[in-house]
């Protein structure tokens, strides 16, 4: 058993190794929305800024380390990884990449009806119905691995 001891918290239990196939449903699912949103001309660094906005809002280390790396491969700059968190107080992003960080801010944070209504007409503006399913598929699926980390306590290493 994972008893604490003395002056210690227990160890996090890795969900993802403990239940494996529920994982492995979730790795799936991904893979399904990562061609969804391909598939609606979605290219993989809007994918990337939006899998980062939410794990920013969620606090997710290990996701925000995941796709940090992920996102540079696919050619996004560090300037605009920067600045990220404030998106909206920069000119750096396209109207359809700001159409889709406002929608996965709605998404990850659905309580503010008045900013979903908001967020999802200004995707309604810059994005096809396809590509808003698409987003919003994204945050969800990003939002489910954040919540796999975070309650894990994924440690994220030290890069060389």
């Amino acid at each position: 058993m994972n008893q604490p001891t003395a002056g210690s918290t227990p160890r996090r239990i890795f969900i993802d190794k403990q239940s494996p196939k529920a994982y492995h449903a979730l790795v799936q699912t991904s893979e399904a929305v990562r061609a969804v949103a391909a598939d609606a001309g979605l290219d993989r660094t809007l994918v990337e800024l939006v899998n980062l906005r939410v794990s920013q809002i969620n606090g997710c280390a290990y996701c925000l380390h995941v796709h940090t790396r992920a996102a540079l491969r696919a050619g996004e700059t560090t300037q605009r990884l920067g600045v990220l968190p404030a998106w909206r107080d920069t000119e750096l992003f396209s109207p359809a990449e700001r159409a889709a960080l406002g929608l996965a801010e709605a998404t990850t944070e659905p309580a503010d009806a008045a900013a979903q209504e908001s967020a999802y007409a200004a995707a309604r503006a810059a994005l096809t119905e396809d590509q808003i399913s698409a987003v919003i598929w994204v945050a969800i699926t990003i939002n489910a691995f954040n919540r796999v980390s975070i309650l894990s306590k994924h440690p994220v290493q030290a890069s060389s």
